[in-house]
């Protein structure tokens, strides 16, 4: 059974920071692309960032230079690191994995494909 489970959300202020962990079970995090997404409230669903194993990353333009996405294969885990966060970026925000086409592949953050999501965790930034 495949599991994502998030942890790691939560309140922030304004410029503040979190660190949002995915946890993957049932697949290994290294033949999948990787992807962070969010829904912030009154908004459709958008692509955050994404990892593929052989370490590409690609980000949305506004999440560049603010935000990490890295993982280990060892531990089968995925991290996001959120700096400087911003009233906009108040969302729900999931976890989710695609099957990887080759080793030197990037991944996309476009949502389709991505059959595995986790539950998500909130995160909320006040002014």
């Amino acid at each position: 059974q495949v599991q994502l489970v998030e942890s790691g959300g939560g309140s922030v202020q304004v410029g503040g920071s979190l660190r949002l962990s995915c946890a993957v079970s049932g697949i290994a995090v290294s033949s999948y692309c990787m992807g962070w997404f969010r829904q912030a409230p009154g908004k459709e669903r958008e692509g955050v960032t994404a990892i593929a194993s052989g370490g590409s990353t690609t980000y949305a333009d506004s999440m560049k230079g603010r935000f990490t996405i890295s993982q280990d294969n060892a531990k089968n885990m995925v991290t996001m690191q959120m700096n400087n966060l911003k009233p906009e970026d108040t969302a729900m925000d999931y976890c989710a994995a695609r099957p990887l086409r080759t080793l030197s592949s990037t991944c996309s953050t476009n949502a389709s494909g991505y059959a595995n999501w986790g539950q998500g965790t909130q995160v909320t930034v006040s002014p």
